[in-house]
């Protein structure tokens, strides 16, 4: 009974040690996932250290079936020392821009920034040799130009942003607020072409207010218009006075042809008519006609001393 007793006790005490060994032991953590995902946001991380990124799309079926053959790489990342990632082009259309993705799956791989895109078998064994035996080294890598991290490639990464973002917005008005298609391209033309106009307004005003004109910001350039208008004025009224001078030139003309019309008529009234009679006409007639021949004349002498 005693032995019974002294064995139970020995028992208590080895769960209780278990117990309290167990409730004091840190919680086991769960391994991290070997393949990384890589996003817009955060994409600037692959520039450091060794990386082999696959560009896929859900909907691929070539994607599908490298995807069993992808994670067992992935597993194998940590034993490298190489980050295994992916990117989905459909949620991430920026890094498809800013790589120019136009086939799936593509593979880059990455080492301190310089890119190089894989062209070799899609097996584990091969993408092990890839990595491990350094044949990236063997591969021309990728133009600076072309870069992901250059000026071209973040156009191209904001295009595409601005792409899906449209591609958005049409989906969004046909399929939630029931625009019909032929609406929705009319509302995107029509803003196309009005931010087209406020661009290009824009583009004028900085360039007018950043390199205005040296003939409009020139000192001297108002003064110079205002003699130029005022040498027209004065050609204009040069030419109006001669255009006045012909006309009276005209006009004198045409007394002088009368004078003479007249002077000539009164000497046949004072010798007669050819065949020598005086002319039938009164006293009364020649007095008119005297008095018409001295008032031309005294008009013709007062418009000469007008015009000198």
């Amino acid at each position: 009974m005693f032995f019974l007793t002294r064995q139970t006790k020995h028992r208590s005490w080895i769960c209780c040690f278990f117990l309290a060994v167990y409730l004091t032991s840190p919680p086991v953590s769960a391994k991290r996932d070997s393949l990384r995902e890589v996003t817009d946001g955060a994409w600037e991380e692959i520039l450091t250290g060794e990386w082999m990124i696959e560009f896929y799309a859900p909907w691929c079926p070539a994607c599908q079936q490298l995807q069993v053959v992808w994670k067992e790489f992935a597993d194998w990342g940590e034993d490298m020392g190489v980050n295994i990632a992916k990117v989905d082009v459909t949620e991430q259309p920026g890094l498809s821009g800013r790589f120019i993705i136009t086939s799936l799956p593509t593979i880059y791989h990455c080492k301190d920034g310089v890119f190089r895109k894989y062209q070799g078998a899609r097996t584990k064994d091969d993408f092990l040799s890839f990595v491990d035996e350094q044949k990236w080294k063997a591969v021309e890598p990728i133009s600076s130009w072309f870069g992901p991290s250059s000026v071209l490639m973040n156009s191209m990464s904001a295009l595409f942003k601005l792409s899906m973002f449209i591609r958005r917005c049409h989906n969004y008005m046909t399929e939630q607020l029931g625009i019909p298609v032929w609406g929705s391209y009319v509302i995107f033309g029509l803003a196309t072409l009005f931010s087209g106009l406020a661009l290009g307004l824009l583009l004028v005003f900085i360039a007018d207010f950043a390199f205005p004109s040296r003939r409009f910001s020139s000192s001297d350039y108002y003064q110079k218009k205002q003699t130029m208008e005022q040498a027209r004025l004065i050609q204009r009224q040069e030419d109006e006075q001669e255009a006045d001078g012909e006309a009276d030139g005209e006009e004198d003309d045409d007394e002088d042809d009368d004078d003479e019309e007249d002077d000539e008529v009164w000497r046949r009234r004072r010798r007669g008519s050819p065949e020598g009679r005086p002319e039938p006409k009164g006293q009364g007639f020649d007095e008119a006609l005297r008095k018409r021949v001295v008032g031309n004349r005294e008009q013709q002498e007062e418009d000469d001393e007008e015009d000198t």
